[in-house]
């Protein structure tokens, strides 16, 4: 099959759905893009601009804005999920009646649902159950949806489980300025995308005290170690998160100011409360809830982390932020590998 006659849909319409949307249309495919608001879909259809959530963006009249779930999924080869990981249930629960048999299903979302811990693709084949497992895949690595928009150069990775299907993700998504690699590593690669979001809230809080850069470099480094102990415990490849899913979109995360999660994060640091923050913020910064997750799952498994438990502890317990930072410098002295190796 040409691959610019795939039928694309994509579900998700806030900053990141809309960016890869827009690089979809520029690349010269027609796509359904589902959106939930019915005014973000008016400011599209009227003003080819997705003023909620992308401002300044002008989008290509190949991408078609919708609110029918129906005509965003139905008959098409592959559909995109952009919504945040918290939605993905009950918006896969909504469209798996119009879902197409031989559909690719790719989650570009990043989190771990709270009850379950189950990751994105796992609640897609649970609920879609009746397209095999090797038809969902990922896509993630180190991507600002802003930058993706304007055409600054970025690098990320595909993961599904069949070459065949990773392949074919790869060559709908690459364009000359958004770079995709394949693997077959779909655990790391959302293992990775979902707790580099909690190690960003980390890093944010220790800029907000102006502590200085070498805690930072700490944070970003010890946080690839927790990355790697649940990763490897869920079944992971550690390089996967040696790679652009995880050290790749840890490293832009935890520095850059187009983070909600740091934004978040170096908010707390300058002494605002949670639900201030959050009541401010019209998108999601999903690593508030992944964190959760994460914690529950440290517990669960008995699996060290102790930064995310530091983070889980300010965010839910109202525990000072000097006071996580004093016990994590207080912590019995170790080998630098140990639990990694």
């Amino acid at each position: 099959m040409d691959i610019m006659n795939t039928k694309i849909g994509v579900v998700g319409a806030g900053a990141w759905g809309t960016a890869l949307a827009k690089l979809l249309a520029d690349k010269g495919f027609t796509l359904d893009h589902w959106a939930f608001e019915t005014e973000v879909k008016e400011e599209i259809t009227l003003h080819r601009e997705n003023r909620s959530f992308l401002p300044g963006f002008s989008l290509p009249p190949g991408l078609v804005p919708t609110n029918d779930i129906e005509k965003a999924v139905s008959g098409k080869d592959l559909v995109l999920m952009v919504v945040p990981s918290h939605c993905m249930r009950a918006v896969a629960t909504q469209m798996k009646p119009f879902v197409s048999p031989g559909t690719v299903i790719v989650s570009a979302s990043k989190g771990i649902e709270n009850k379950t811990h189950m990751i994105m693709t796992d609640i897609l084949s649970e609920i879609i159950d009746f397209l095999p497992d090797h038809n969902f895949g990922v896509l993630s690595g180190p991507s600002f949806a802003k930058e993706v928009a304007a055409g600054i150069p970025t690098v990320v990775a595909a993961a599904a489980l069949k070459n065949e299907v990773a392949k074919f993700i790869q060559k709908v998504f690459s364009s000359p300025n958004f770079r995709v690699y394949v693997n077959h590593d779909i655990i790391g690669t959302q293992i990775g995308g979902a707790m580099k979001n909690v190690i960003a809230i980390a890093a944010g809080a220790c800029d907000g005290m102006s502590m200085g850069l070498n805690p930072r470099a700490a944070l970003i480094t010890r946080g690839l170690t927790e990355m790697n102990r649940l990763g490897t415990r869920l079944g992971a490849d550690p390089l996967t998160l040696s790679g652009l899913a995880g050290v790749g979109d840890l490293l832009l995360t935890c520095t850059g100011f187009l983070s909600r999660n740091y934004t978040v994060g170096k908010q707390i640091g300058q002494g605002k409360c949670l639900d201030d923050i959050i009541s401010e913020m019209r998108m999601v910064a999903e690593g508030v809830k992944t964190t959760r997750s994460v914690y529950n799952m440290s517990k669960k498994l008995n699996v060290d982390l102790p930064i995310c438990a530091e983070v889980y502890s300010v965010l839910f317990e109202n525990s000072p932020v000097e006071r996580s930072v004093e016990r994590l410098m207080g912590r019995s002295l170790k080998h630098e590998l140990e639990g990694v190796i």
